[in-house]
């Protein structure tokens, strides 16, 4: 079993906490990850690509000239696909890229993005996240603090408004609650940094 340190908003240490095997020594499969990872994604898509079809370009579908004795290649419409400015053929249409994924693979995945970041000691607890006021340079200077640089997910059972609009214009940083936390997020990450509600909150769903 592994065991954390527990940090306060100083970064000094106030106490341990116990990560149970169970959860937080989980075996990473690659495959998982992937397939999870390109779940969220394919959500995140809009899929509102579109091209017109020769019912929807503008001109008349009235036949240009008479089918023989012209002279001419014969014709229907100005709409057609082969002229220009008409209709394109099997053209992207809207659609919804995503895709069902079971709760089971899920949580899966989410319970090996965590322990591969336990492995690589990457996860730090802290004992609150919270910030009185909304400020960019005071967050940055309370992640500094507490031993987290570059990219990183912030973590609590429920977000702190102020933390969260003061964490938003650092590149790479984001803070969601607890429940809604993905593999993604954590794969994303450089650093996990989560309260020890939120940790205790994370065992229970990953049990």
């Amino acid at each position: 079993m592994a065991v954390v340190d527990i940090k306060n908003l100083e970064g000094k240490n106030v106490g341990q906490i116990d990560l149970p095997d169970a959860v937080f020594r989980a075996k990473v499969n690659p495959n998982l990850l992937h397939e999870t990872v390109r779940w969220y994604q394919a959500a995140q898509r809009a899929g509102t690509h579109k091209t017109k079809g020769r019912g929807e370009v503008s001109g008349s579908g009235k036949k240009l000239w008479k089918q023989k004795g012209t002279g001419r290649a014969r014709v229907g419409s100005s709409r057609t696909p082969l002229w220009r400015h008409g209709g394109t053929v099997f053209g992207p249409q809207p659609r919804g890229y995503d895709f069902k994924l079971s709760k089971k693979v899920e949580r899966g995945a989410l319970r090996a993005a965590l322990a591969q970041k336990v492995k690589e000691g990457e996860i730090v607890v802290v004992d609150a996240l919270a910030a009185g006021e909304i400020k960019t340079k005071a967050a940055a200077e309370l992640l500094r603090r507490i031993g987290v640089t570059g990219k990183a997910v912030l973590v609590d059972v429920t977000v702190n408004e102020n933390l969260s609009r003061s964490v938003r214009n650092l590149p790479g940083v984001t803070f969601v609650p607890s429940a809604r936390l993905t593999a993604r997020d954590v794969i994303h990450a450089g650093q996990v940094v989560t309260t020890r509600g939120a940790l205790e909150k994370l065992q229970e769903a990953l049990a």
